[in-house]
């Protein structure tokens, strides 16, 4: 992967985390890494458990960028919020796996989240 792509990734995840604590959540961990995959950010808000993908395009010229969330990520993000869930003892707790575009446009930023994205997919 190219500098500037994780560059704009990581601008995103960034802009993406500012976005989420202005809208009440509570960021717990950010690149949360495991043998299956990684989860971009886990937050908490109303007592629920978020997963949240992140996803930044400089246009929608390919597509919107939750489209690029595809199974085989899906699968991953689910692994790996297993682990999380077992690891942290909350498995008592609602969960909910969600996505959060973030387009950088010459015209300003463009934020769009998507709250249950996707069921957790564990096989």
């Amino acid at each position: 992967m190219s500098f500037e792509r994780m560059s704009l990734g990581k601008w995103g995840e960034d802009t993406a985390v500012n976005y989420l604590r202005h809208a009440g959540f509570k960021i717990i961990t950010r690149n949360y890494q495991h043998i299956f995959g990684e989860i971009d950010i886990v937050a908490i808000k109303d007592g629920t458990y978020i997963f949240i993908e992140v996803k930044t395009r400089r246009s929608v010229r390919y597509g919107h960028p939750a489209e690029a969330v595809t199974l085989r990520k899906k699968r991953q993000i689910s692994k790996a919020a297993l682990e999380y869930v077992t690891r942290h003892q909350l498995s008592d707790y609602p969960m909910r796996f969600d996505v959060v575009s973030v387009i950088k446009k010459p015209e300003g930023t463009e934020i769009s989240h998507l709250e249950s994205a996707f069921d957790a997919i564990l096989y």
